[in-house]
């Protein structure tokens, strides 16, 4: 199927390793002039230099300043956005019972504040050019939380509230407005989680993820190409009539509806 991509413009947060990266690379094989961005400069051309059509750049999105640095270069890059896909790490894990005020605001700061000025920057274009689309990689914890992740949880279904409210504002000027949550991807981060456990409990490694694979009903880790197929198809022109939704890639994990 031919998403109707080609020649769009799209701005990939944190896409030089992981789910990003795999959303970078499903945009840019269909045509799609793509943004590579990290904190590195060099990580982030060198991951864009084996794309077709994409360019990189290095920004720390959440340092002061950060979110409209990378507004800046992007449209020097490639010139309006059409799509815009938010991603990003969360912040530290902890109990709900010790979190505090510094905690909540750093997790606004990592989770809330930057994507909602990337929006805020990328949207006018949008709305004159009378298409767009919007996707952030979320969590499945924006609809079941996740233990012992509870900044992460704060702060994603934060962005997840604000998301939802934005996609019925701009839904009639052709602009979509979507979550893309992933489940156990496997990914360095994933491995990095599992080497974590393993460390911390004494367990060889394949034991951990022999563990968790136990628990997903497809019995394994997504591969990072499916999630970015998920991506893409989202941010096609099919997708059009879908906005305000969460879709959940998780090989049936989230035991809810």
């Amino acid at each position: 199927m031919q998403f109707g991509l080609a020649g769009k413009t799209a701005l990939i947060c944190a896409s030089t390793s992981g789910l990003g990266r795999a959303t970078a690379r499903a945009l840019a094989e269909e045509g799609v002039n793509v943004v590579v961005t990290g904190r590195s400069a060099e990580r982030a051309k060198e991951v864009a230099a084996e794309l077709p059509g994409a360019v990189g750049v290095g920004c720390d999105l959440v340092a002061d300043g950060g979110a409209e640095r990378l507004l800046a270069a992007a449209r020097e890059a490639v010139g309006d956005l059409d799509i815009l896909v938010l991603n990003g790490p969360g912040p530290a894990p902890g109990p709900a019972r010790a979190t505090d005020t510094a905690g909540v605001a750093q997790a606004v700061a990592t989770l809330v504040t930057p994507q909602e000025i990337l929006v805020r920057g990328t949207l006018p274009a949008m709305v004159e050019k009378g298409w767009g689309r919007i996707l952030s990689i979320s969590s499945t914890s924006v609809q079941a939380p996740l233990p012992n992740l509870s900044l992460s949880n704060l702060g994603r279904a934060a962005l997840a509230g604000y998301l939802k409210t934005l996609a019925a504002e701009v839904a009639a000027q052709g602009v979509t407005v979507n979550s893309l949550l992933p489940g156990r991807i496997a990914t360095p981060r994933a491995r990095q989680i599992d080497e974590a456990a393993a460390q911390r409990t004494g367990r060889p490694l394949d034991e951990i993820e022999a563990a968790s694979k136990a628990t997903i009903p497809a019995g394994r880790y997504g591969e990072p190409d499916e999630f970015g197929a998920a991506a893409a198809f989202l941010c096609s022109t099919q997708a059009a009539y879908i906005t305000g939704t969460a879709l959940r890639c998780d090989g049936g994990l989230v035991p809810t509806l």
